[in-house]
């Protein structure tokens, strides 16, 4: 049984650890220095590309554009003459700003009634999920992450019919996707023998 007067401490440690998890990355601009921080996410992320294949660099890129890795990220509020609240644009939330019914559809098809979106795991799962059925559905390859990008905004259906098309300013937010993508996939080579060591290699060299 645990002592009473340690409950407090055992709380406080627990919430410093919890916030530590939820916390965005030191150096969000370098893949390498965002997964030696943050060791459960690289883990996470190698198992969603074994589940779901395709690279790493292109979810934590699209990640990037979508929340800036913060969990509880939401859409701005908008406001009526200024002071009177309207309601956020949509209901995305989360590491992977995924809205209600994708995530919904997320848990029914791959994942749990338990999965969260503002739990990496989770999240990057999702986010392989869909770029998986991007693949198959619009024929889309995994490593382009520039036309990924334009099906995880515009959905599958808006991607097929050419929905991004005349929007010139997601087409450059494609763009700015596809050149951090292949700043991390450039990145990732150069650290991925480094990460793939387990603890005891990595402390005996």
């Amino acid at each position: 049984m645990i002592p009473r007067h340690t409950t407090p401490l055992l709380l406080l440690v627990g919430s410093l650890w919890l916030a530590g998890c939820a916390s965005v990355p030191d150096k969000p601009n370098n893949i390498c220095d965002i997964f030696e921080e943050k060791r459960s996410w690289y883990h996470a992320t190698k198992a969603a590309a074994k589940r779901w294949g395709g690279p790493v660099h292109v979810p934590m890129a699209i990640m990037y554009q979508e929340s800036s890795f913060k969990a509880n990220a939401k859409p701005p509020m908008r406001w009526f003459l200024g002071f009177i609240p309207l309601g956020r644009a949509s209901s995305a939330y989360g590491y992977a700003q995924a809205k209600d019914g994708t995530w919904a559809d997320y848990q029914r098809e791959a994942g749990s009634r338990f999965s969260d979106r503002d739990d990496f795991s989770d999240a990057i799962d999702f986010m392989f999920w869909y770029i998986n059925k991007s693949h198959r559905l619009n024929g889309v390859s995994k490593w382009d992450a520039r036309n990924q990008y334009l099906n995880y905004h515009e959905g599958h259906g808006g991607y097929a019919r050419g929905s991004y098309k005349n929007k010139k300013w997601l087409l450059n937010v494609a763009a700015r996707v596809d050149r951090r993508a292949k700043t991390y996939a450039a990145q990732y080579s150069g650290c991925k023998k480094e990460l793939d060591r387990n603890w005891l290699m990595r402390l005996i060299f």
